[in-house]
């Protein structure tokens, strides 16, 4: 969808469907929606007065003009309260109104953009929040294996923002950049999660990788088995020794020229292609849904991209293990033990618990970087699951600022973090009689214990660990909280909360720069 900018009243506009807005209980109209109701005659008041629009949060009406303005159609997208009103409403807002308009077979779409005006939010991070919620509540999975869609819908070919203050102008623009390059990032990590393990097999996610840094401007390499070998990754390869498609590890990096030299944030992301537990074997029902279990490493590349499209000030690496979690006759088993490549021994106990082995070798490899700060994303944990549910991350972080810079940008981007202890003591159910820790502390706490576990292989930089396990995918009907731009399947969490961190860094390094 082609996204622009022009100034203009919207009420002048020719386009097939304008957007207009309202808050709950408001019958005095101004701005862009007084003067659509105007002229229009009092429409818009008629259907509030008549009960059939009231304001509230994604509720939609829609209007025929008849040639009194230029536009064919008007869409009234409710903004819910405006007390409660916030970027997520504005995303609500969106996704309802542009999902209408495609349901109409629109295809040129112009709306305001909403809080811009009474309100008071800030009009570039409203255009971005706009842009989200329109773009990617039209996501759709492009399956290479069906035949035919189930939903045969229109294609919206443009989206103009329509301001009539020249002044404000650049702002949106920006705004509108910004989200251009967030949705785009989403839709690469939500596709890829989408994907059945046999399209993404870890030489596949390298190579869409290797595609996407040629595509933006980034540094590309992959590690193979061999050379991880040199670097005495043991326990990235204990699990994919059983594995006949090879292990990968992918190093991105965005390294502006004023930048090269600073030390970087090191954003480091699970990727098990496809997890059958090995021989610790999950069920049958709980082995339906593996192939997101490389969401972290999705959600990494997605983030990089962005970095690149924005051209952000900031040095930054990405680093993704990935393997295929396998039975064979040379997987790793239960009770082997392996030394990770900062020397640290790891009796294994359940080869379910795979993920923190790979983790923790990219961790050991991210301290080469001399690091400014480490983020690990990874649907690492049932623990977490019970006790967060899908709608939540867990943070676990060394570092109290880290901690606040990752909780205010999952605020922003509605992708919320909590922060969880990460306390020594619970080392004891790490505690092995054959090597130095084991890789599974049981059920008890198994969130904490698996954050501990990660935290033997960290070096003297800050660091986060963001539990995301069932956040990767959205289904309708467990959602705590149904959102209008997610749809069934891959959500590209946490894609936005590490964009909009990234992006909030390196605008804090600029102004302490002047």
């Amino acid at each position: 969808m082609n996204i622009n900018v022009k100034q203009g009243s919207i009420q002048a506009a020719n386009f097939d469907t304008i957007i207009v807005n309202l808050f709950l209980g408001h019958t005095d109209l101004h701005g862009a929606t007084g003067a659509v109701n105007s002229a229009l005659d009092g429409a818009i008041v008629d259907l509030i007065n008549g009960g059939d629009l009231r304001g509230k949060l994604g509720e939609i009406a829609t209007l025929y003009p008849r040639g009194v303005i230029p536009s064919r159609r008007v869409i009234v997208a409710g903004l819910g309260p405006i007390e409660k009103f916030d970027f997520e409403a504005v995303r609500e807002a969106s996704a309802a109104a542009i999902k209408k308009a495609q349901a109409l077979s629109a295809t040129n779409v112009a709306s305001i953009v909403h809080g811009g005006g009474v309100g008071k939010l800030d009009l570039r991070n409203a255009a971005q929040a706009l842009v989200e919620g329109s773009v990617l509540a039209l996501y759709k999975y492009p399956s290479p294996h069906k035949k035919e869609q189930d939903d045969k819908v229109s294609e919206i070919a443009s989206l103009t923002l329509l301001e009539i203050d020249e002044n404000k102008i650049e702002q949106i623009k920006e705004g509108v950049e910004i989200g251009r390059a967030t949705t785009e990032s989403v839709y690469l990590a939500r596709t890829l999660v989408n994907h059945p393990g046999n399209i993404i097999t870890p030489s596949a996610l390298a190579e869409t990788a290797r595609k996407m840094c040629a595509e933006v401007g980034l540094d590309f390499r992959v590690m193979e088995e061999a050379e991880m070998r040199q670097e005495e990754m043991n326990l990235l390869l204990a699990v994919t020794q059983g594995a006949e498609e090879p292990g990968k590890f992918i190093i991105m990096e965005h390294k502006p020229q004023t930048q090269a030299a600073d030390a970087p944030i090191v954003l480091v992301g699970k990727g098990i292609a496809f997890d059958t537990g090995g021989y610790s074997l999950k069920s049958g029902a709980g082995m339906v849904g593996m192939k997101g279990d490389m969401g972290g490493g999705a959600a990494v590349i997605g983030a990089m991209r962005a970095v690149a499209q924005l051209k952000l000030p900031l040095r930054v690496v990405g680093l993704i293990p990935t393997v295929e979690n396998v039975i064979s006759a040379t997987a790793y088993k239960p009770n082997d033990v392996f030394v990770a490549r900062n020397g640290v021994s790891v009796e294994i106990i359940s080869t379910d618990a795979e993920g923190r082995l790979i983790l923790a070798d990219a961790l050991c490899y991210a301290d080469t970087f001399n690091p400014a700060a480490v983020i690990d994303v990874a649907t690492l944990t049932g623990g977490k699951v019970v006790a967060f549910g899908s709608r939540t991350s867990a943070l676990f972080t060394t570092d109290d600022d880290l901690c606040h810079q990752l909780r205010i940008a999952g605020q922003k981007a509605d992708e919320a973090v909590w922060r969880m202890p990460l306390d020594p003591a619970y080392d004891r159910q790490l505690k092995s009689e054959v090597a130095d820790i084991k890789n599974s502390g049981g059920r008890k706490a198994s969130a904490i214990t698996a954050a501990r576990f990660l935290a033997h292989f960290i070096g003297n930089w800050p660091w986060a660990h963001l539990d995301i396990a069932d956040g990767e995918f959205h289904l309708p009907n467990l959602d705590y909280t149904p959102r209008r731009y997610v749809q069934q399947g891959a959500t590209g969490v946490p894609t936005r909360t590490l964009i909009e961190f990234l992006r909030r860094r390196a605008e804090d390094k600029e102004q302490v720069s002047r």
